[in-house]
């Protein structure tokens, strides 16, 4: 009876084991190495300030990926990505010559013509929408969708 439940054990074990590396052989190596590189994000491609120049994104969770967001200066940008943001790893942000590590990002905030470079991994499939704070209804956004 001891040696038929040790048995159990083991198998269970065994299993449990077999399928957690099964399920650890879909990530094979350093998943921020090599970020492909998307289409900028033009802010304020129009003459009134509220266009962007790509109005949706098309990505895959487990690839790197580097966005490189361009204010026109046409207006003040504060680019919010709620549920989009909460759902990638962020690896850094590259700005004003300078390069910020941050685990989580809230809000981009454009007053002028500038840039900032995004290095994240998508984590969760979903559709997202990147959008500056008040001006959404006017065009400035972006639809993020995530396979």
């Amino acid at each position: 009876m001891f040696v038929k439940k040790r048995l159990l054990s083991f198998a269970a074990a065994f299993t449990l084991g077999a399928v957690a590396l099964t399920s650890m052989a879909d990530a094979k190596g350093y998943l921020a190495r090599k970020s492909v590189e998307l289409p900028d994000l033009v802010l304020g491609t129009d003459e009134a300030g509220y266009q962007v120049s790509t109005k949706e994104y098309n990505l895959e969770t487990g690839k790197s990926y580097a966005l490189k967001i361009i204010s026109s200066g046409r207006k003040e940008y504060a680019m919010t990505g709620d549920d989009f943001f909460n759902f990638i790893w962020l690896r850094k942000v590259e700005a004003g010559g300078m390069e910020i590590k941050a685990t989580h990002l809230y809000e981009l905030e454009f007053e002028d013509e500038g840039e900032a470079e995004i290095y994240f991994v998508p984590i969760k499939p979903g559709k997202y929408i990147l959008k500056a704070e008040g001006l959404e209804a006017k065009g400035t956004f972006t639809t993020i969708n995530v396979k």
